[in-house]
């Protein structure tokens, strides 16, 4: 009798196991998928940047510094290979990009032209997919995590290889805080 209490005690630390294991993996594999996503939406505005580049190019032609560091930080952008790199080059692009607008800003003509257009609305959507990308990486990520930290997982995930993966973030210190607004009349 107490054979089979143990047998089934067995088999059901088994079932356990094996139904923590399988709930691991497919978060892991969301956790995957996500960062997947980023780096498509990468993929997507780094194939667009040169079109943007060579469109203001031909009406800005002394920019060649902020031309030749958005060429140089492309190449960065789309061969990081991991969370915390992808993040760094995203910004470091996202940055550029910033400046390139600035550039585009100066020249009336160039904002009017429907190729600029376009391609400014382009970047423009998949600025957005990529904010979305990165959400659904960070709540995969976040899932993931609290699974391997919450008892009884705790106890399977380590040994079974599983980490905690790292958030999306940007470590752009300048959107920690909150912009100071003035409303004072000039004098």
């Amino acid at each position: 009798m107490i054979m089979w209490i143990l047998i089934g005690l067995a088999a059901l630390a088994l079932v356990v196991a094996i139904g923590i294991y399988n709930r691991l993996v497919r978060l892991r594999q969301l956790v995957r998928e996500g960062f997947s996503g980023i780096t498509v939406q990468l993929r997507r505005r780094a194939d667009l940047i040169p079109n943007l580049v060579e469109t203001v190019k031909g009406y800005a032609t002394h920019e060649r510094e902020t031309f030749d560091a958005i060429t140089a930080q492309r190449a960065a952008a789309t061969s990081a290979g991991n969370v915390a790199a992808t993040a760094q080059a995203d910004a470091a692009m996202t940055g550029l990009l910033g400046r390139l607008m600035a550039v585009a800003e100066a020249y009336p003509e160039l904002k009017a032209n429907t190729n600029f257009l376009e391609l400014q609305g382009e970047l423009s959507s998949i600025e957005g997919e990529l904010q979305s990308a990165r959400r659904y990486y960070n709540a995969t990520a976040r899932d993931l995590n609290t699974r391997i930290q919450s008892f009884p997982d705790m106890f399977f995930a380590g040994p079974m290889g599983f980490r905690d993966e790292p958030y999306y973030e940007d470590a752009d210190p300048a959107i920690q805080t909150a912009p100071k607004i003035d409303f004072a009349r000039p004098a």
